[in-house]
């Protein structure tokens, strides 16, 4: 399923033909720059890579800056690999947002808000002690019993235990476009995508 490289711009709303006010997410997709053709014969696989968003040249190593100048393009922060583009891409032509202007829905991959080390109750939901009565200190917010000491004399793999929470990698399938911004490389996307504000995803037909 090929897409693109975008960026969270935030979140605003906007109207339907039937009056009623849609939650939107706002991406700013592309321009994305085919920087190397993966084929059969030379790599195993075949594959198109994408970059995004420039990068300064004092910033990159000499390697990825040969690279990049293969593709006649300047360095790029973000670079992916798609496979199944029907159209033949060769390197160094540029893919916009307008890749998507036959499309209704798209599927967005992003990495989900860091949270940092969080207790059972954020991470996992535990319950609590809510009722609390005499004699009852500051357990009120601890995981309780996490195994027997005598047998196994262990805590079992999977035992759900405080630890760091967000960062991971979601895909939500099944967005509705809104609206599509060619000038401007913006995206428009019926309901809420994961991540901060600023940070990469990937838009997939």
């Amino acid at each position: 399923m090929p897409g693109l490289i975008g960026k969270k711009v935030g979140m605003t709303s906007v109207f339907d033909e039937n009056g009623n006010n849609i939650p939107c997410t706002v991406l700013e997709v592309g321009p994305c720059v085919v920087t190397q053709i993966k084929t059969q014969e030379t790599d195993g696989y075949t594959a198109v890579q994408l970059a995004y968003d420039e990068k300064k040249e004092k910033n990159t190593s000499k390697a990825l800056i040969g690279h990049f100048k293969k593709a006649n393009t300047t360095p790029k922060r973000k670079v992916i690999e798609l496979k199944g583009f029907v159209k033949d891409w060769k390197a160094g032509d540029v893919i916009t947002v307008d890749y998507f202007k036959d499309d209704t829905w798209v599927d967005v991959k992003a990495n989900t808000k860091g949270k940092g080390f969080q207790g059972v109750v954020k991470r996992h939901g535990f319950g609590g002690v809510n009722d609390a009565t005499h004699g009852q200190h500051n357990r009120g917010r601890a995981p309780g019993s996490i195994g027997a000491s005598s047998y196994p004399s262990r805590v079992f793999k999977g035992m759900r235990m405080a630890g760091r929470t967000g960062g991971n990698a979601v895909k939500v399938m099944n967005l509705k476009v809104m609206k599509i911004m060619p000038e401007q490389n913006i995206l428009m996307l019926k309901g809420s995508v994961p991540g901060a504000k600023g940070s990469y995803v990937i838009i997939e037909k």
